[in-house]
C-alpha cells in the first residue's frame, strides 16, 4: 500500500515538474546562460551605458510612485471592503479586479486616450506646464493602473478571514476608530499588506504592454528596463539584453521569495488563515 502511494505521489508530481521545468526554468537558464556568455566585460559595459541606466532609474522611480499609491489606496479599499456593507460594494470589487482581465496594451491606450495632449484634460493639464502622455507622469500613471488589485485584494481577503470580532471588541473597549484601525486592523493585515507590495513593486519593475504605449520609448528619457531590454535585443545587442533581463528576473525572483518568507512567517504566527 504504501509504494502504491508513492508512486501515485510520484506520478501526480513528475508533470507538474515537467511543466515548470520547460515553462519556468529552462527559459530562465536560457536568459541567464546568455547574460553569462560575455563575461564580465559585457556586464561592466551595460553598467556603463547612460541609457541603461536611466532606464534602471526610472524604473525605480515609477515602481516606487506605483507603490506609494497602491499601498494608500489598498489598504483603504482593503479596510472599506472587507469591514463594511454598502451599496455598490460588487461593482467596487469588479472594478478592482478588472486590470487583471484586460490587457496592459488597452490600459496605456486609455492613458493616453484620456491624458493625451490632444484630449480635453490632456490639453488643460499641458497648458499648465503637466504633461501625461509620453512623459514619466503617464508612465507611472499607466504602471499604477494595471497592478492596481494586488494590494488590495490582498488585504480584502485577509481581514474578510477574520471578520469584525476584533475590531467590536476594541470600540466595546473604549478605543477609537483610529486607535481601533492602527492596532488591530493594521497589525492583522500587515503580513498580506507587505505582501501585495512585494508582488506590486514585481509587476511594476517588469511592466511592458501598458508602459510602451503611453512611454513613447525614447532611450535615455522615457525608457524603462523591459523598453531597454527589446531595444538592446532589437539592435544584435544580445549579451547585454540578456544581461539585463537576468538582473530583472533576479529582483523578482528575490522579491518573490521574500514574499513567500512573509507568509510563511505570518502562518506561523497565526496572522493568516
Amino acid at each position: 500500500m504504501f509504494d502504491r502511494v508513492r508512486v501515485g505521489g510520484f506520478l501526480a508530481v513528475a508533470p507538474i515538474v515537467l511543466i515548470l521545468g520547460v515553462l519556468i526554468v529552462l527559459p530562465l537558464a536560457t536568459v541567464i546562460a546568455g547574460a553569462l556568455a560575455g563575461g564580465w566585460f559585457a556586464l561592466v559595459a551595460l553598467a556603463g551605458d547612460p541609457a541603461v541606466r536611466a532606464a534602471v532609474r526610472l524604473s525605480v522611480v515609477v515602481a516606487l510612485a506605483a507603490v506609494a499609491a497602491n499601498a494608500s489606496f489598498g489598504l483603504l479599499a482593503g479596510w472599506t471592503i472587507a469591514k463594511y456593507r454598502f451599496p455598490g460594494k460588487a461593482l467596487l470589487i469588479t472594478l478592482i479586479d478588472a486590470p487583471l482581465t484586460v490587457s496592459p496594451v488597452i490600459a496605456g491606450l486609455a492613458v493616453v486616450a484620456t491624458f493625451g495632449e490632444r484630449t480635453p484634460a490632456g490639453g488643460w493639464l499641458a497648458a499648465h506646464g503637466v504633461h501625461v502622455a509620453f512623459a514619466p507622469l503617464g508612465i507611472a500613471l499607466a504602471t499604477t493602473l494595471v497592478t492596481f488589485p494586488y494590494v488590495a485584494r490582498a488585504v480584502i481577503v485577509q481581514l474578510s478571514a477574520h471578520g469584525r470580532v476584533l475590531e467590536e471588541v476594541a470600540l466595546g473597549l473604549g478605543a477609537s476608530a483610529w486607535q481601533t484601525f492602527r492596532l488591530v486592523t493594521v497589525p492583522v493585515a500587515r503580513a498580506s499588506f507587505l505582501n501585495g507590495l512585494l508582488i506590486c513593486n514585481a509587476r511594476a519593475l517588469g511592466e511592458f504592454g501598458a508602459v510602451s504605449v503611453v512611454s513613447g520609448n525614447v532611450r535615455g528619457l522615457t525608457q524603462t528596463i523591459p523598453l531597454s531590454f527589446a531595444d538592446l535585443y532589437n539592435d544584435a545587442r544580445s549579451e547585454a539584453a540578456f544581461a539585463l533581463a537576468a538582473a530583472l528576473a533576479l529582483v523578482a525572483v528575490v522579491l518573490a521569495l521574500t514574499a513567500r518568507a512573509l507568509a510563511r512567517h505570518a502562518a506561523s504566527k497565526g496572522l493568516l488563515t
